[in-house]
């Protein structure tokens, strides 16, 4: 070989790829996650061990981390008409959408705890909920609405006889076809309008009876609804004024003659996040609806599925933190700077372990969450979730922002590449926060629920007794409470102090009777008492940190 050839070979190769680390795929979500496998267990659903760690393996291989990717970069269109001008309101998605939600209703994510109520039924599917919505969330919405929609329709059973069946089942048909020639439907649902938002009780949307009025009966519904998620759903739980105030209603989108019923979408939301899911605007040009439950008390009948919507958020924000936290480990267990593996720097530890913190107390308090639902017939229990679904959902949900974006800064400059999940993530994790009533919303439910079921207060508190003696700054908190209620009900204007620290506190008293020593003495540490911080990188103890670590990604 010449000189000049051995020259051109050097030219045409400039290095070998090093110091990069492998795509994080073909792994076992479940199997790599103690924490989450602790709580499978503590919370009831030993019993399913088996089947998530089944899913776990199918969530984490590569095909399936695949079809996430193509479903947000490839949009849903929207096709008002077909090309001979009849009237659709279609909208297209990517086929990896639609098989993300066949793998998703196939592991009954939508409906098992109904399907199969249970001892850790509720447990069972938000492991399964948290593995899944790792991989790819905006599609957790018609998942989360259909699921939530079942007890809002328990309130009227004959309109239950027919749709339970069609939402139970573990299927999924995303044809444009009348619900009449479909075995499993998905629900989504429409309340807000522009000129209210989350005051519902602002809708001008007014439904007129066809025929006979009240529970059960049809109506026809005029108005403007300002977002409808998901519109491809086969019905949707709907809030429209009678002259017995906001009812709730079911609309489908066919008529029972298999015609277009005039739901008529106008645009897709153009979303900064979710953009696999379609929201749109629509209008109801007279639309064919069924009253559910009693008339005028339409909040009181639709307040379950919001209930269950916001759990799901829980889940779904938890998910994106223990997402984001696995991918910054695994980058920094592959990338070495300044001499040494990123893992083995002081300074990276102490970030790494404080977003592996944040993610486990999140998910702790999810699944205990998921445990409440699994009791409701229990006194305790039911008015616990009452008051601590809107505190866990407005400080997780309100954390996920934050953690995302460091997070995306351990990996750095590739991190916020769109080939890399991390931006999805980031995008992905303001949602959350504001769907299904914002923090402020939240806030004031957790001062409602405290003035209308007060004993909800007393078994948030006596949840938080459990830990008691566990760590000053635990008691210090619960001991504050009391006052801090009594401020924020005098002015609530303190609300968000009063709720922020309910929630820190329950993830302390939660972590200090089940996670090891380095988790809850760290969590209490950083997050209570004087030197609480709600950043990332300053914990204190560096011996903690490195079996924080250790536990999160035991690879």
């Amino acid at each position: 070989m010449t000189s000049w050839q051995q020259a051109e070979r050097f030219l045409a190769r400039t290095h070998e790829v090093q110091n990069q680390p492998p795509a994080l795929e073909n792994y076992n979500l479940f199997a790599q996650d103690t924490a989450l496998q602790e709580a499978l267990k503590r919370e009831g659903a030993s019993w399913a061990r088996d089947s998530v760690a089944a899913f776990g393996e199918l969530a984490g291989q590569a095909q399936t981390i695949r079809l996430g990717f193509l479903a947000n970069a490839y949009r849903p269109q929207f096709e008002p008409q077909d090309r001979f001008g009849h009237r659709t309101d279609l909208v297209e998605y990517h086929d990896a959408y639609h098989q993300l939600m066949a793998l998703a209703t196939k592991h009954g994510l939508h409906a098992s705890p109904w399907a199969e109520p249970g001892a850790g039924a509720h447990v069972a599917r938000a492991c399964r909920y948290y593995l899944h919505t790792q991989v790819e969330a905006a599609h957790g919405c018609p998942i989360t609405m259909t699921f939530a929609a079942v007890p809002a329709l328990q309130h009227q059973p004959d309109l239950a006889a027919y749709w339970l069946p069609k939402i139970l089942k573990n299927s999924y048909d995303p044809r444009n076809v009348p619900d009449g020639e479909k075995q499993a439907v998905t629900i989504g649902m429409a309340m807000t309008e522009k000129q209210g938002g989350s005051d519902v009780r602002a809708n001008t949307t007014y439904a007129y009876p066809v025929g006979k009025e009240g529970p059960g009966q049809a109506y026809e519904l005029v108005g403007h609804k300002w977002f409808v998620s998901a519109p491809m759903c086969d019905a949707f739980l709907v809030l429209a004024q009678t002259e017995a105030g906001l009812s709730c209603f079911l609309l489908p989108r066919w008529r029972p003659d298999g015609s277009k019923n005039p739901l008529q979408i106008q645009r897709l939301k153009d979303k900064m996040g979710n953009v696999a899911n379609a929201s749109s605007e629509a209008e109801l040009r007279g639309a064919l609806a069924w009253m559910v439950g009693d008339e005028g008390r339409g909040v009181r009948t639709i307040i379950e599925m919001v209930a269950m919507t916001r759990y799901d958020c829980m889940i779904g924000s938890s998910a994106g933190m223990r997402q984001a936290t696995v991918q910054a480990v695994h980058h920094c267990h592959h990338r070495a700077a300044f001499g040494a593996q990123l893992i083995d720097q002081p300074l990276m530890q102490n970030v790494l372990a404080d977003l592996a913190l944040e993610s486990e107390a999140a998910m702790t308090l999810t699944m205990r969450m998921a445990r409440a639902m699994d009791h409701q017939h229990d006194e305790h229990e039911r008015a616990f979730a009452r008051i601590a679904v809107a505190v866990g959902k407005y400080w997780i949900c309100k954390r996920t922002p934050e953690h995302s974006y460091e997070a995306m800064e351990v990996i750095g400059g590739s991190g916020v590449m769109e080939n890399c999940i991390m931006p999805r993530l980031y995008r992905e994790a303001p949602i959350n926060a504001i769907w299904e009533g914002s923090g402020n919303v939240q806030c004031l439910d957790v001062l409602r629920a405290v003035a209308k079921q007060p004993d909800s207060f007393a078994a948030f508190l006596k949840e938080l007794n459990r830990a008691k003696g566990s760590h000053a700054n635990l008691d210090a908190a619960i001991a504050a409470l009391p006052e801090r209620l009594k401020t924020a009900q005098q002015q609530p204007f303190y609300a968000r102090q009063l709720v922020e620290l309910m929630a820190r506190a329950l993830q302390g008293a939660l972590l200090q009777q089940h996670a090891p020593n380095a988790v809850a003495d760290a969590f209490c540490s950083s997050r209570l008492g004087v030197t609480e911080h709600m950043g990332y990188g300053r914990l204190t103890d560096p011996t903690a940190a490195r079996q924080i670590l250790s536990r999160a990604w035991p690879a």
